[in-house]
């Protein structure tokens, strides 16, 4: 039987068995010289922020700043689009380390979703799978991404549109507008690439890396891989990392990406028993988040680290929770705040001279998410009035008292987050039997009823304005910690907690033009007319403002700060 023989668009050349009758080889890609790339950060955001193209998913205005990107390999835009490869039948990130290709043979897409609809295979060196998702703040990517996060694995399209309230053919049509895809082919694209995703990372068997893909069947599974990548999907497996125990999987981000300062102020937030910041290597001088995870009644743990020389993040996984990996990866994906377009943010953000010097001191800094958007919720209200350590301890009293046990290989891990419907049925002394008032103990089982009536789920349409108004009807939920669970946990980039104590504390310390010396603070007018400049960012300037009060306070949870500064700031 011949063989047929393709290039992958990365220098590497596979055999093809399912065909009988040709033999052929593609051409070497042109190596093209990029020297003179120079673009200016008005250029980056220009790309960035793409304004509508008239055959959607296909970026054909400007291509030659695509191709300046792709011939730079500039990390930042890596996920902000694909290049199809016309000789090759291949797309790629913007990362990709294969020769370029001549600007003739590139066309530009804005998903994968879009190139694969367009005909084209994911390249198997740069992998499109690990790619950064490009989100924007509009129907069709809030819609988007819940179909990237598996939301078409367990229910049809009919269903889903009734549940982000619209029609099948107003979802159909938005999403065709804005990606030229529909919604069925987008999630079988992403259900593809998670699937080629577990075969180059993990041994998981093929019956198992199918269902966790959202597949129905293994059968159905192979066809689709077959007919869009015209290769089975065993070709495609290699060695795992065999470090560890459990499931290694790798999620990319955009660069840079200032660790140390999320990973610090996680560490000074995490709750005993259920999370938990440790040291690792040779030295101990590599930290590392480790959690316990219970979704969908299926029960384990993960741990996350950091890989700075691939600009990626490292995610171990327990074995049991191969079933529900899609929206585990999901939440990481969210808590370490990964689809973050830093060099866009910061070009805005720096305008102020205000953040200029933190931003220079801290590139690349996160606003870090929730893993749950209710135990978020639960810790800030936690939080009201007292300082971050004693917000902790009380957290962690919550956790060993009430939350169920777990067995994991992680020491510091024993326990998961108490559920909604164990926190109502307890008796508010018993409750408040972990050192709180008999008033937020009654705040919490508020907060417990509001996420079992879906209070905590942001819908597509879901406004900022609209989600701090429904949790402010929540008896004990003011400004504040509304504020600060938008931030974290529904993820809305413009959420800004005013009333902050250390936010205005920090305000006064970086302002050049002090009222007086004897100003220690802003008051909350103050701050939220100076934070008008800095929307629809104003949730990472929040963080900008508590990471510079980190020489003086306890940014990172380690240092003895006054109360008076800590207050609020959990």
């Amino acid at each position: 039987m011949a063989c047929r023989f393709y290039h992958d668009g990365c220098g590497d050349v596979y055999r093809d068995h399912s065909s009988s009758n040709n033999t052929h080889v593609r051409k070497w890609l042109d190596l093209v010289p990029v020297n003179a790339y120079k673009v200016h950060m008005q250029t980056d955001n220009d790309i960035t922020m793409n304004t509508p193209e008239t055959n959607p998913g296909r970026l054909t205005r400007e291509a030659h700043q695509y191709y300046r990107a792709l011939a730079a390999k500039d990390s930042r835009f890596d996920g902000v689009f694909f290049t199809g490869v016309k000789t090759t039948g291949i797309y790629c990130r913007p990362v990709c380390a294969v020769r370029t290709p001549r600007e003739s043979s590139c066309e530009f897409f804005s998903t994968a979703a879009a190139a694969e609809a367009a005909g084209y295979r994911p390249c198997l060196r740069c992998r499109p799978e690990l790619a950064p998702y490009a989100i924007q703040q509009n129907l069709a990517h809030a819609i988007w991404k819940k179909i990237a996060d598996g939301a078409l694995n367990a229910m049809n399209v009919e269903d889903f549109s009734q549940q982000i309230g619209l029609s099948s053919r107003q979802l159909r049509r938005v999403l065709l507008q804005e990606f030229g895809a529909s919604p069925v082919e987008l999630a079988q694209t992403q259900r593809l690439l998670f699937a080629k995703k577990l075969l180059q990372e993990t041994c998981l068997p093929m019956t198992d890396i199918a269902f966790a893909a959202g597949f129905g069947s293994v059968r159905r599974f192979n066809a689709l891989f077959l007919q869009r990548y015209q290769m089975a999907p065993g070709s495609v497996r290699r060695a795992a990392d065999g470090r560890g125990e459990g499931i290694l999987l790798r999620l990319a981000y955009r660069p840079p990406y200032a660790w140390d300062a999320v990973i610090g102020y996680l560490r000074g937030r995490a709750m005993p028993g259920l999370e938990a910041v440790i040291q690792e290597g040779q030295d101990g001088d590599q930290a590392a988040y480790v959690r316990s995870v219970r979704i969908q009644g299926i029960s384990g743990w993960l741990k996350v680290s950091h890989l700075p020389q691939k600009n990626q993040l490292l995610l171990q996984l327990a074995p049991q929770l191969t079933p529900v990996l899609m929206p585990v990866l999901a939440r990481v994906r969210q808590q370490f705040d990964l689809e973050a377009n830093p060099a866009f943010i910061q070009s805005h953000l720096q305008q102020d001279a205000l953040l200029a010097a933190q931003i220079q001191a801290t590139p690349g800094l996160r606003v870090p998410g929730a893993f749950d958007s209710f135990e978020l919720a639960i810790r800030a209200v936690l939080g009201q009035q007292v300082s971050v350590a004693g917000a902790t301890t009380v957290a962690g009293r919550l956790v060993q008292r009430f939350g169920d046990t777990v067995e994991t290989p992680l020491a510091a891990i024993t326990r998961h987050f108490p559920t909604p419907e164990t926190i109502i049925a307890l008796p508010i002394n018993e409750l408040a039997g972990i050192g709180i008032p008999a008033t937020r103990a009654q705040t919490l089982q508020n907060v417990a009823r509001f996420a079992l009536a879906g209070g905590f789920e942001r819908l597509p349409d879901s406004t900022q304005a609209t989600m701090l108004d429904n949790m402010k009807s929540v008896r004990g939920i003011g400004e504040w910690t509304a504020q600060y669970i938008a931030m974290r946990a529904l993820r809305f980039p413009d959420a800004f907690p005013a009333g902050d104590l250390g936010l205005q504390k920090a305000a006064a310390q970086l302002s050049p033009l002090a009222a007086s010396p004897a100003q220690t603070r802003w008051t909350e007018k103050q701050l939220l007319l100076q934070a008008q400049a800095w929307s629809p960012w104003r949730a990472y300037a929040a963080m900008l403002l508590w990471q510079s009060l980190n020489t003086t306070d306890s940014f990172s949870g380690h240092n003895a700060a006054s109360k008076a500064v800590q207050k609020n700031k959990v």
